[in-house]
């Protein structure tokens, strides 16, 4: 059940032309992927679809979890059309920008949502990836004038953001509306929601997907500054979190990442919520072989600090060398994590029955010593629990919940088992563990559980069993 070099730190990659074939899913998933990230940003719904069908027929083959995730594009800002050769940004000019204008016959930057009504004197715009920045002058009805600061060239659909901007209300845009409802149809595990700035935007979304008949996990994307200045409400609402560093460096300053990842990480264990560390992590490699040491380290720290998994996005989706990329992840996660000195903090997590049972099962595990810690779930929340407190064995997350299944895939230190018979699970593992060689006679097991196995929020015992 095990794998040889169990590595702890999850892996997320995103499914593009360089990977959507079978074969090269078939390898990404036995490289060592967790979950399949579908961006919405591109591709079709049949597209989609026909990954998702795919993702699930190789996990029933090779009897291997892989969460999917639908990524929603979100509020994406950007400018219209624009000369080929792209239009020249000179420090000190004046640039206008005006939803829907043609530039052609105005020379205005035209903008593909109406940006004046939130946008106030004094604000930034950044454009292409904030390389460009400008300040707004003046704002007379839908035209915005400002002055150049950072000078480049920019050119057609290329990103606009606003960091100082409250954008305000519903975040959601016709297509991410209908985007949603093919994820919530489809046989999606998880649901990110871009450019969050409030838990009303987590609040909304999860009606929204209930009143679908889904039955999906929310993934918050923190990468605006509302978001972080909201980032413990938005983290209680949420059910996992995701640190999109892309956005968020240009949206609020790139200094500031590295402490809010951190903060972020530390937030999500205290809630017991998976958190994903996302963007450039192995960026070199969508066009080389090796990684640079500066990615290596970064991968490297996204483990230290505790991360659930960590996420590859054009490395995978467009690069050279996908099936590479996640096996170089591997190797660093299992490199890191086989540090001796490695040792988690504990956070500070509410007091209740659930999470003393949780906590319980860790202080044993590592008394004893235990072999592996297994914890019986109806919806993944036991298991959440006892993987916030990282103990030092394996976590064997058991259930008869096929969705749950695939959504603690991505969950640090487990590794999910599917059995119908809830009240039989259990013993059925350990005789799994057993004939693969993982466990043997005499080794202790600690294992959390209900009195009525399957039953949501059941667990109320932690016991020890000596594998016989």
């Amino acid at each position: 059940m095990l794998a040889a070099s169990f590595k702890r730190t999850k892996i997320v990659a995103t499914i593009g032309p360089a990977s959507s074939s079978v074969d090269v899913l078939e390898e990404l998933l036995l490289a060592g992927v967790n979950m399949f990230r579908l961006n919405f940003s591109h591709g079709t719904h049949e597209e989609h679809g026909a990954v998702i069908k795919l993702a699930r027929d190789l996990s029933k083959k090779h009897d291997k979890p892989v969460a999917i995730l639908a990524d929603i594009q979100g509020p994406k800002i950007r400018v219209g059309s624009l000369p080929g050769d792209g239009v020249p940004f000179v420090r000190g000019h004046i640039v206008h920008f005006q939803f829907g204008a043609v530039y052609d016959e105005t020379g205005v930057i035209p903008v593909q949502h109406d940006v004046s009504k939130y946008l106030k004197i004094g604000e930034r715009i950044y454009l292409r990836d904030g390389q460009i920045q400008v300040e707004v002058k003046k704002i007379e009805k839908s035209l915005i004038s400002g002055e150049i600061l950072n000078p480049g060239l920019l050119f057609s659909n290329q990103g606009m953001n606003l960091p100082d901007t409250d954008l305000g209300g519903e975040i959601l845009t016709p297509k991410d509306v209908a985007d949603i409802e093919f994820a919530a149809h489809a046989d999606t595990d998880y649901i990110a929601l871009s450019f969050v700035q409030t838990p009303t935007d987590i609040n909304n979304l999860r009606a929204r997907i209930k009143k679908l008949g889904g039955d999906q996990l929310i993934i918050a994307k923190i990468e605006t500054k509302a978001a972080v200045d909201n980032l413990d409400a938005i983290v209680a609402a949420t059910d996992a979190v995701m640190v999109a560093r892309g956005d968020l460096a240009i949206e609020t300053k790139p200094e500031a990442v590295p402490s809010t990842q951190r903060r972020m990480i530390e937030l999500a264990r205290q809630g017991r919520k998976p958190v994903i560390v996302a963007t450039q992590m192995l960026e070199s490699m969508i066009q080389t072989p090796q990684p640079t040491r500066a990615e290596v380290s970064d991968v490297a720290t996204a483990v230290l600090e505790g991360a659930d998994a960590v996420m590859l996005s054009g490395e995978t989706a467009m690069g050279l060398f996908p099936v590479d990329t996640v096996k170089m992840m591997k190797r660093i996660i299992l490199y890191t994590e086989q540090d001796d000195h490695t040792e988690f903090r504990a956070p500070e997590i509410a007091h209740n029955s659930v999470n003393a049972i949780s906590a319980a099962a860790v202080v044993l595990a590592k008394q004893l010593p235990a072999k592996v810690i297994i914890a019986e779930t109806a919806t993944g929340q036991t298991a959440r629990n006892v993987s916030a407190l990282r103990p030092g064995v394996p976590i064997i997350m058991v259930t008869n919940n096929r969705r749950a299944y695939f959504q603690m895939a991505i969950i640090w230190g487990g590794k999910s088992y599917y059995f119908d018979k809830p009240a039989e699970a259990t013993e059925h593992v350990i005789q799994q563990l057993r004939s693969a060689g993982n466990v043997v006679i005499g080794d202790a097991l600690v294992i959390a559980s209900g009195h009525q196995p399957g039953i949501t929020g059941g667990t109320n015992t932690v016991s020890v069993q000596i594998v016989q």
